[in-house]
């Protein structure tokens, strides 16, 4: 499985059959994310919630890769009626598509179309976690607080071997909350994302690392740069 992050909480995972998965599609109006929207063709988009910044280009990107959307319920809805094959789960199910396991797991934020005018429910927001057929498993956190599933739904019950987890604060959990997230989820790697594509949420990617080897000590904390691709 290669994992490619595009800046903030996009991500790109491509499976060994070849499946490209894209993460919370925002891509025009990343301020850390270098590609245009025609840059990224996925065969899946999966949508954590609808805040501008997560949601992103899905509706122009699908159109464009006659893709798959996966998300929660209220947002397949909203994207069926702009004509794109959405696929709408809740929290605890999952879709298989082709050689990935796709499944919605809790997060504690909020989630509204905020990128229109009178907003609107977006449904609950949510996380994802990804199991390649080798059984390896890659946990999206999206936007999240720390909660106590993260030891024991996802840590003790789907054990990822990545976890993903916002470090931004503000909106999400800081570093040092990101880090017992870490302990606690206890996988092999950790990455950090949903930090430094704005001033409000500037933080230190080498601080979250070591806070991760003192929370964490069994995972490795990778701090990526944007567009840098990893192999696991």
């Amino acid at each position: 499985m290669n994992l490619r992050w595009l800046g903030h909480s996009a991500f790109e995972l491509i499976s060994e059959n070849g499946l490209n998965i894209l993460i919370d599609p925002f891509i025009q109006a990343n301020p850390a994310c270098p590609l245009k929207i025609n840059d990224v063709n996925p065969d899946v988009i999966c949508i954590t919630h609808g805040h501008a910044d997560h949601f992103g280009d899905a509706i122009e990107i699908a159109r464009n890769s006659d893709c798959v959307v996966i998300s929660n319920y209220e947002i397949s809805i909203y994207l069926q009626r702009h004509g794109i094959n959405a696929i709408g789960i809740n929290c605890g199910a999952y879709v298989t598509v082709d050689d990935v396991k796709i499944r919605m797991l809790d997060a504690k934020h909020s989630s509204s179309f905020d990128f229109e005018i009178g907003g609107g429910f977006a449904g609950n927001p949510g996380s994802f976690l990804f199991e390649f057929n080798d059984g390896f498993k890659v946990f999206h956190a999206g936007d999240t607080g720390l909660f106590s599933d993260m030891k024991f739904v996802i840590g003790e019950v789907y054990s990822p071997d990545v976890a993903i987890l916002p470090i931004g604060n503000i909106f999400t959990m800081d570093p040092e909350e990101a880090a017992i997230a870490a302990g606690w989820i206890n996988p092999k790697y950790v990455i950090p994302m949903h930090y430094n594509s704005f001033p409000s949420i500037r933080q230190e990617g080498q601080h979250f690392k070591r806070l991760v080897e003192k929370h964490a000590p069994d995972s490795e904390a990778y701090i990526l740069n944007v567009l840098e691709n990893k192999k696991f």
